[in-house]
């Protein structure tokens, strides 16, 4: 069931609205659907992910609805395109939290735009699932609304920063664009190649919207560094390349694998990207969750964002089956109970809910890992991933 119910079910529904009852100040009739909300990057920076994001959460809503559903409530997902862009995800938030109703929502991916969006979700009592990074996210004062299931910006460039120097490198530049992520990475990059002997050698922030950095790989070039960071998306980093190739810079370039997915290797010859490194955190690659998940997709890959969000839907419907009440504050305060504990394991939304209606405790792992998250809301840990490109494919050197 998605967006539009309908003109059928729209009549049902107003022919069941005698008997709503209030829950925190919003109305609800107990035979309409649980409504939650998704709000990825369909276009924008983030738009080789969103449709697979999408798709990974209407996958786990179907086997809801297929085991019945939540208490008896069938569930609904209704959808926004937050174009990567922090105003057009407000503008979906808004539509979703006031229009559409729904009790939780999942799915921002750009850390710009959860941060435009958080506020919405604190405000309104809707818990929030994001696989944004920026450590300032969990800092703002969301009472507990925020889970995030993609590791903060200082787990993960402290993880990178050392896989870097374990490599050798010693004299870095860093080059990022204009997002929550760059600032915090410099700092934290900065203390650990101190630490270890070496230094960030040069910093630059620019405008993602640049279409040439001709200045900014003069100032790389004539830092000498061993090993370029580059800390953006997927149309600048693309640029990037491409300008840093024709300099004739032959040392490492390192960057996350969102911003060089292997959609880049059909807009740079391999001479240009071969040698690239990449890293990302990484799904549970050997869970039962991931490879029901893989099935599910057939030809379509599995990213790590997809499969957090599969994770993001399983453990607010979930957690709805286990709330007294199927609301946000019900769902915020139960997320904790169904993925961290000694109940019983379960990595798929089906067993969850026959397990929380026969009144047992379960423990949630997901396509993702395990989804345990501190008094934050930031996950505690994952595993992360290195793949090198060769001939116009990547090749995984490490899982770690």
């Amino acid at each position: 069931m998605q967006t539009n119910l309908g003109r059928r079910a729209a009549l049902l529904g107003a022919a069941g609205a005698a008997s709503a009852f209030a829950i925190g100040g919003r109305a609800f009739a107990q035979t309409q659907p649980l409504v939650f909300g998704a709000l990825p990057p369909l276009t924008g920076a983030g738009g080789p992910y969103g449709p697979a994001m999408l798709r990974a959460a209407q996958g786990v809503v179907e086997a809801a609805n297929s085991a019945g559903g939540v208490k008896g409530r069938q569930i609904r997902l209704a959808f926004e395109d937050d174009q990567t862009n922090p105003d057009a995800g407000v503008r979906g938030a808004r539509k979703l939290i006031d229009v559409d109703r729904v009790q939780a929502l999942m799915g921002t991916w750009a850390s710009s735009v959860t941060t435009a969006v958080a506020p919405l979700c604190w405000e309104n009592r809707v818990p929030l699932f994001t696989v944004s990074g920026a450590d300032s996210i969990t800092l703002l004062p969301h009472q507990g609304h925020i889970f995030r299931t993609q590791p903060n910006s200082r787990l993960q460039i402290t993880t990178g920063s050392n896989w870097l120097i374990a490599k050798g490198a010693k004299r870095v530049f860093h080059i990022a664009a204009q997002s929550p992520f760059a600032q915090s990475s410099q700092e934290v990059m900065t203390e650990r190649f101190s630490a270890a002997g070496g230094s960030v050698v040069g910093f630059i922030i620019y405008e993602s919207n640049k279409t040439a950095f001709r200045s900014e790989v003069d100032q790389i070039m004539r830092a000498r560094p061993d090993t370029v960071v580059l800390n953006g998306y997927r149309p600048d980093v693309t640029i990037l390349l491409r300008e840093l190739f024709r300099a004739g810079y032959d040392g490492r370039r390192f960057t996350f694998a969102y911003a060089a997915p292997p959609a880049i290797f059909e807009s740079l010859p391999n001479e240009v990207t071969n040698g690239l490194t990449t890293f990302q955190p990484s799904p549970d690659l050997n869970s039962t969750a991931f490879n029901r998940l893989k099935a599910s997709f057939g030809s379509t890959d599995v990213d790590p964002y997809s499969a957090q969000v599969h994770d993001h839907a399983s453990l607010a419907i979930l957690a709805a089956a286990k709330a007294a009440e199927a609301t946000g504050t019900g769902i915020r305060d139960a997320v904790r109970s169904i993925c961290q504990g000694d109940g019983t394991k379960v990595d798929n939304v089906t067993d969850g809910l026959k397990l929380i209606a026969a009144g047992q405790a379960v423990n949630f792992e997901g396509a993702s890992g395990p989804c345990e998250f501190d008094e934050r809301g930031d996950i505690r840990g994952t595993k992360f991933r290195y793949d090198v490109a060769e001939g116009g494919r990547y090749r995984m050197l490490e899982l770690a």
